[in-house]
C-alpha cells in the first residue's frame, strides 16, 4: 500500500493528494484501532487511489485541451493576418492601375493551358547525383524507388530533372478531370479517406504502410493541404503525383486552401523549394501552380460521400461546382476583378458566384449552432451548422459530408449528428505530442465510417519514448506558452491600450473578468485566459489575483513565460512571416528580388507629399537597398523594418544575430 500511494504521489511531484499522509494519520490517532477487515480496508484505499487518479488525468487533459486550443488559436490569427493583407492589397492594387498595368497582389501564374516545354530544360542528371534515379513515363518501379529513398532518417533531394517531370505527368492527368471526382468501392467494398498532411513525410508513409498501397481495391482520396508548415512538403507532393500517375483510377486528389502560392509565400512551401533547388526553383513553382489548377475541388464516393477540404456554406451548390472554370483560380486570395470593383454587397455576377463557390468549399468550417455565418476566426469562409450540412445533404441526395482542414486532438470529430466527418492525418502538428492523426474507411451499404489512429513521434526515438504522459503534456505546453509570450510581446501596445479604457482612474489594477476581455481583444486570440492567468503573470501577481480578484495588469508581461529584454525588432521578426508575404507582393514576377521597376509601381500607391513617384522611389531606394546593386532581396526588405530599442546604441543593435532565413 505505502509503495503503490509514493509511486503515485513521486509520478504527480510529490502532490498525490495525501492519500498516504491520510491513511497514517487516521492510523496514528491516539486510541484509535482499526476493527474493519483488512479486504474492506484495501478496498476503500484502492477507491482513493482510483479517485485521485482520475483527478490527476483530469488535469492533465485540462492542459492537454488548453495547451490545444493556443496552438489552434494562434495559427487560424496567422490566417486571419494573411487574409487580411491579400483583401488590403487587392482592394488597393484594384484601385490605383499604373501606367505600365496594374501591380497585382499574386501573381496570376501560367495559364493552364500555356506551353511548358521552356521549363523542361534541367541539363542531364549529374553523374554525382546520389538520389533516386527514375524513368518516364513513371511506372511501379519507379515509385518503389522513391519510396524507398524516402524512408530514409535524411531524405535525399529529388533531382529537378525528375522532379518536374513527375509534377508535369501528374497535372496532364488531373487536367482531365471533372470538378468533382468520381470514386467507387465497386471493387474493394472500401475507400480510404486522409485529411490534411502539411509536409509530414512520415506521417504519409505510416498511412501507406499500414493500409497498404493504392490499388482497384484499395483506393484513396487525399483530402488537400498536401504543403506548407512541415519540412518534407516537397516530398509528400512528389510522392502524391507518383501515386496517381501510377494508379490513375485508385487515388484521387482534392484541392485544399494551401494548394494557393499566396499562402505557400506565408506558411514555408515556397521558401522549401527556393532552399532545395535554388536556380530551378522558379520553373519547379510555375509547374506547381498548373498543377494546384488542375487538381479537382472534391471527390463524391458512391453518389453518397461528398468529400471537400473545407467544408460548405447556404450557397454551395454541386450543380454549379460541376460546371465552373476551376482552372481560373490561381489563388483564392485574389478575387474576381468584379468582386474587388463593386464591393461585396453589389449584385453578383457569375464570375463572383463562381469564386465564393470555391473559396467556401475550401475554407469553410463547421459549427454548433444553427445558420450560416462568416468564419471570423480564419477570416475567409464560413461557419455552417447541422442545419445547413442536412439541408444540403438532402438536396443532392448525399448520405455524408467528409471534410478536412482543422487539427484534431484525437485525429477525426464527428459533428452534426455524425453526418459531418473532420478527418485530420498530420500528426504531431503544433509540437510534438499535440495531436494525433488519423484516416477514416469507408465500407459497406450503405457506407459506414471506420477510424484509424495513429502518432508518428511514438516511435522516432528511444528518449521520447521513456517520456511519462506527464513529461510529454508538459513539454507540448511550454511550446505552447513559449508561443503565446510571444504573441503578448508583440501585441503589447494594443494591450496597454485595452487595459487603460478598463482602468480609466489609473490605479493600475483591473477585475480578473476585465483583464481576460483585454487580453483577448488585445491579442485576438480565443483561449482561456482566466485558466491561464497563473501561467501569463508573474507569481506576485497571479497570488494576488486569487486572493483579491484583482490583477495587476502590468505584470501580464513579467510572467513566467515573458520575453523580458526583448527588443522590438525580434518581436517584428516573429511576424516576418507577414513581412515575406509584403515582399511577394511587391515581387510581381517572383524573381526572389524586387526591382526598381516594381518599386516605382508600388510607390505610385502610396500617399505622398507631391513628389514624383520617381522621387519617392528614389528615397524608398536608398532606404532598401543597402548594397546599392538596383535590386532589393528579402534580406534586405526585412533589414530596413528594424527598429532598435532607445537604450541601445546602434552597434549593440548590428551585434544581435538575425533569425535564420
Amino acid at each position: 500500500m505505502h509503495c503503490v500511494c509514493a509511486q503515485q504521489e513521486e509520478a504527480d511531484g510529490g502532490t498525490g493528494g495525501g492519500i498516504w499522509d491520510l491513511l497514517r494519520c487516521r492510523r496514528m490517532r491516539k486510541g484509535h484501532k482499526f476493527t474493519m477487515p483488512k479486504g474492506e480496508r484495501s478496498m476503500k484505499a484502492a477507491i482513493l487511489i482510483q479517485k485521485w487518479y482520475r483527478r490527476y488525468l483530469a488535469r492533465m487533459e485540462v492542459r492537454r485541451r488548453y495547451t490545444w486550443t493556443i496552438f489552434q488559436s494562434l495559427e487560424y490569427a496567422g490566417e486571419q493576418d494573411e487574409v487580411q493583407l491579400y483583401n488590403f492589397f487587392s482592394t488597393l492594387l484594384a484601385k490605383a492601375p499604373t501606367p505600365t498595368g496594374p501591380l497585382s497582389a499574386t501573381d496570376p501564374g501560367p495559364p493552364p493551358d500555356s506551353d511548358d516545354s521552356e521549363d523542361a530544360n534541367f541539363g542531364p542528371v549529374e553523374p554525382g547525383y546520389k538520389g533516386p534515379r527514375v524513368d518516364f513515363p513513371l511506372t511501379k518501379q519507379g515509385l518503389d524507388t522513391l519510396l524507398t529513398a524516402f524512408r530514409h532518417k535524411k531524405p535525399p533531394r529529388v533531382h529537378a530533372h525528375y522532379a518536374w517531370h513527375i509534377l508535369r505527368e501528374a497535372t496532364t492527368i488531373l487536367r482531365r478531370l471533372p470538378n468533382l471526382n468520381q470514386a467507387s468501392t465497386t471493387v474493394g467494398k472500401q475507400i480510404t479517406i486522409c485529411g490534411d498532411l502539411h509536409g509530414k513525410l512520415q506521417d504519409l508513409l505510416v498511412i501507406l504502410h499500414k493500409n497498404g498501397l493504392p490499388c482497384a481495391e484499395n483506393p484513396y482520396v487525399f483530402n488537400g493541404d498536401f504543403v506548407d508548415r512541415g519540412k518534407r512538403s516537397m516530398e509528400v507532393l512528389l510522392l502524391l503525383c507518383a501515386l496517381v500517375i501510377v494508379f490513375p483510377g485508385a487515388v484521387f486528389l482534392n484541392r485544399g486552401n494551401h494548394e494557393d502560392r499566396a499562402i505557400n509565400v506565408r506558411y514555408g512551401f515556397i521558401r522549401e523549394v527556393r532552399t532545395k533547388y535554388k536556380m530551378q526553383s522558379e520553373r519547379l513553382l510555375r509547374q506547381i501552380e498548373r498543377l494546384y489548377r488542375a487538381l479537382p475541388l472534391g471527390s463524391v464516393v458512391d453518389g453518397q460521400v461528398l468529400v471537400v477540404h473545407g467544408g460548405i456554406s447556404n450557397k454551395t451548390d454541386l450543380r454549379e461546382i460541376w460546371t465552373l472554370d476551376r482552372f481560373k483560380f490561381a489563388s483564392l486570395m485574389d478575387p474576381p476583378q468584379s468582386l474587388k470593383e463593386n464591393g461585396e454587397e453589389d449584385e453578383e455576377t457569375p464570375e463572383k458566384r463562381a469564386w465564393r463557390q470555391v473559396f467556401d468549399v475550401l475554407w469553410s468550417d463547421p459549427q454548433a449552432a444553427e445558420g450560416c455565418s462568416p468564419n471570423t476566426l480564419r477570416g475567409a469562409g464560413t461557419y455552417f451548422g447541422p442545419d445547413v450540412t442536412d439541408e444540403f445533404l438532402t438536396r443532392h441526395n448525399l448520405r455524408l459530408l467528409v471534410r478536412s482542414h482543422e487539427c484534431k486532438l484525437e485525429g477525426y470529430e464527428l459533428a452534426h449528428n455524425n453526418k459531418c466527418i473532420t478527418i485530420f492525418s498530420a500528426s504531431d502538428y503544433y509540437e510534438v505530442g499535440s495531436n494525433k492523426g488519423a484516416y477514416v474507411k469507408l465500407s459497406g451499404n450503405p457506407l459506414t465510417p471506420q477510424f484509424v489512429q495513429f502518432q508518428v513521434s511514438a516511435a522516432k526515438s528511444s528518449k521520447q519514448r521513456r517520456l511519462t504522459f506527464r513529461q510529454r503534456v508538459g513539454l507540448v505546453e511550454q511550446s505552447a506558452l513559449k508561443s503565446l509570450a510571444a504573441t503578448i510581446e508583440a501585441r503589447r501596445i494594443c494591450l496597454e491600450a485595452e487595459f487603460k479604457n478598463k482602468d480609466p482612474d489609473g490605479k493600475g489594477t483591473i477585475p480578473v473578468k476585465e483583464w481576460c476581455e483585454a487580453m483577448q481583444q488585445g491579442t485576438g486570440l480565443s483561449v482561456p485566459w482566466r485558466l491561464l492567468r497563473d501561467r501569463v503573470l508573474s507569481p506576485q501577481a497571479a497570488e494576488e489575483a486569487a486572493r483579491t480578484g484583482m490583477i495587476k495588469y502590468s505584470e501580464t508581461f513579467s510572467g513566467p513565460g515573458s520575453q523580458s529584454g526583448c527588443y522590438v525588432t525580434e518581436a517584428l521578426y516573429r511576424d516576418k512571416m507577414a513581412l515575406e508575404s509584403l515582399f511577394s507582393a511587391l515581387d510581381t514576377d517572383h524573381s526572389g528580388t524586387i526591382s526598381m521597376t516594381e518599386l516605382k509601381q508600388a510607390c505610385s500607391l502610396l500617399p505622398n507629399d507631391g513628389s514624383e513617384p520617381g522621387q519617392l522611389c528614389a528615397r524608398l531606394a536608398r532606404c532598401l537597398d543597402f548594397n546599392q546593386d538596383g535590386r532589393v532581396d528579402l534580406n534586405e526588405f526585412l533589414e530596413a523594418f528594424r527598429l532598435v530599442d532607445a537604450g541601445r546604441t546602434p552597434a549593440e543593435a548590428n551585434e544581435s544575430p538575425d533569425e535564420e532565413d
